[in-house]
């Protein structure tokens, strides 16, 4: 079934229940436990010393993909290779090559820059399956680093892994990566010693932190204002880009690193050229440090180049890869995967939770949504059951969420926990909603717009504005680019009205708890519907005064049922996407933060990705 007959059925389903009216999915674990001393190792080899400057003797697995025989999970995988070209899509252009500066789309140093540390390779997917950005402490494990442990409640300790070194480049020239590197990141992202803060969003999680030493070499100390193990691990492993440590020298001698000329980091791959607009190249790292986990053997990276092609359009990406331009397209919406899956049985599709519910983000401070009756009005307009079953095929939760997703088994107030008096303020009731109209002071409704990402999901908009009509609220749908969006919404914010941006919602969030207790605090970024309430202001700081997790938990489903009963933002419903890859990409099953520019562990799996050599060449490309 077409996109276009799928909308026109669910149309008349729309106008079909509006005449009456007027007359567990499977989740994954994500539980967190209060630690007071972690130790964490990897169980790879330690990598020999080498001369920096001399590629280290590889040795290389059989060029077949036939399964291993080694009794683990992996086998089914097929054996890793060596060589091969990843080409992926970029859905927006890069204008900054800087983890600090607070300019829009500098997403692509993940690749060639590392965190301390990443996720667990060798942890079978049903124990967890890393598709959820938050990572809780014990699926995580030491990249840079080697281990963590808190030596009292306020004290964090990092040991480093030796034997990392820069990327070849001038002016790191190769020189060994320690403690005083990370000492220097931290400063830099927080504004402490020599640096001066830059207003980067990120930062603000670095609020409580007092202090970060080289404790030696190889250890650094990290002291904290409150003893918050949540806020500790949050602040120092999660997983964004601006986790990723940049080379010193280079921030010395530049002063930034914006120009992609300045790229210097310890990843797999070195990034060797950049057109604006067009694509980005990155090549192997010669003299990359890590080996891979599952075969402690084998030196990684496996990829030869990793090509980057800057395509905003969805349609345009899809057509790359019916073509096999490129290997992989992320996040497609329901109806674009099944046009793929019809055209393209042989390409596997790998479902993928939204980063966030989707939401129509209203202006708070402005008439007419101040007024709560209104934005409670709106909700009570769309029926979610019937957009989940009709317009997203049954494959999305037909229920409405929180500023936490549902899914986060643990966190957060998920919908079965909600009272019935609750559920009712989320009920399709189009009746109740014209009379919070009237009693606001619109009889007859009002009119409005959307500012929407054009990149998004215009189709879904227009099932919305159908509901709207039928209450008497007229929504015109005001499509822009994601950049210019992007700086217009969070930039600038010079929106008057209500936002959409698919995958960019203030509800259903998955990435850290902390980090979503201030999507909606007052002069955040992120906070596109422009809240200004000071209850909500006051969970951040009791989280991050809180003394164990289970405490951050308690404040953190507090905020959700808050953020529920007061409407902030209209809640759509929680789509999957789907993710469409081709035969020959071996080693990827839906990772968050692995494939997407700007997530900060792209450069650890990216490392460990495959491309079947012999496969591709049997299907002609």
């Amino acid at each position: 079934m077409t996109k276009a007959v799928s909308f026109a059925i669910f149309s008349l389903l729309i106008v079909a229940a509006l005449v009456l009216a007027s007359c567990t999915t499977t989740t994954t674990p994500t539980s967190n436990t209060t630690v007071t001393t972690i130790h964490n190792t990897t169980s790879a080899p330690a990598p020999t010393q080498t001369t920096n400057n001399t590629t280290p003797a590889t040795k290389q697995t059989t060029t077949s993909s036939t399964s291993g025989t080694s009794g683990k999970w992996w086998d089914s995988l097929g054996v890793p290779q060596y060589g091969g070209e990843l080409v992926l899509r970029c859905n927006t252009d890069i204008n900054n090559f800087d983890t600090y500066v607070s300019t829009l789309n500098s997403i692509i140093y993940p690749t060639y820059m590392e965190p301390l540390v990443a996720d667990d390779w060798t942890l079978d997917p049903s124990v967890f399956s890393y598709k959820f950005n938050f990572r809780p402490s014990q699926f995580q494990k030491g990249n840079l680093e080697t281990g963590w442990e808190f030596t009292d409640a306020t004290t964090y300790v990092v040991h480093l892994r030796q034997g990392i070194h820069w990327q070849n480049i001038s002016p790191a020239n190769g020189r060994e990566f320690i403690a005083d590197d990370v000492v220097a990141h931290f400063q830099r992202q927080g504004g402490y010693g020599t640096y001066a803060l830059d207003p980067y969003s990120d930062a603000t999680q670095n609020s409580d932190l007092i202090s970060v030493t080289a404790t030696d070499k190889y250890t650094v100390t990290f002291k904290w204002k409150s003893p918050n193990p949540e806020a500790t691990m949050e602040n120092v492993q999660r997983g964004t880009g601006s986790q990723c440590m940049e080379n010193p020298e280079a921030v010395k001698l530049w002063g930034d690193l914006s120009d992609w000329h300045h790229a210097i980091g310890t990843g797999p791959f070195m990034l060797t050229d950049f057109v604006s607009g067009a694509s980005v190249t990155l090549v192997k790292n010669p003299n990359y440090w890590a080996y891979d986990e599952r075969y402690p053997q084998n030196r990684l990276p496996y990829i030869d180049k990793i090509k980057y092609l800057i395509i905003p359009n969805d349609a345009t990406a899809m057509a790359a890869m019916r073509t096999g331009k490129i290997d992989l397209i992320n996040q497609l919406p329901l109806q674009q995967a099944q046009s793929m899956q019809k055209s393209n049985p042989e390409m596997p599709q790998i479902t993928i939770l939204s980063g966030s519910a989707g939401t129509l983000d209203p202006r708070n401070d402005k008439v007419p949504f101040n007024d709560i009756r209104v934005r409670r009005a709106m909700q009570l307009s769309i029926d979610l059951p019937s957009l989940a079953k009709n317009y997203y095929g049954g494959t999305a939760d037909p229920f409405p969420q929180s500023l936490t997703t549902s899914y986060m088994t643990g966190w957060g107030y998920p919908y079965s926990d909600w009272p019935q008096d609750l559920k009712d303020e989320y009920a399709y009731n189009p009746t109740a909603a014209k009379q919070l109209l009237a009693q606001a002071g619109y009889p007859n409704g009002f009119k409005t717009n959307v500012l929407a990402s054009a990149e998004g999901d215009l189709d879904l908009l227009q099932v919305v504005k159908s509901y709207f009509i039928a209450v008497g609220i007229d929504m015109e749908i005001r499509p822009m680019d994601t950049t210019s969006w992007s700086a217009f919404v969070s930039g600038q914010k010079k929106h008057d009205q209500m936002v959409n941006r698919t995958g960019s919602g203030t509800l259903g969030m998955v990435n850290e708890p902390l980090k979503q207790l201030q999507r909606l605090r007052t002069g955040y970024g992120g906070n596109y519907p422009m809240v200004s309430d000071p209850v909500f202001d006051a969970f951040y700081p009791a989280a991050m005064a809180a003394t164990s997790v289970d405490q951050v938990k308690k404040i953190v489903r507090d905020a959700n049922e808050y953020v529920a009963r007061q409407h902030f933002s209209i809640s759509l419903v929680q789509p999957n996407f789907f993710t469409i890859i081709q035969p020959w990409f071996k080693g990827y099953n839906g990772q968050s933060l692995s494939i997407s520019t700007g997530c900060g562990f792209a450069a650890f799996y990216l490392g460990r990705f495959w491309i079947d050599v012999n496969m591709k060449k049997s299907m002609g490309y």
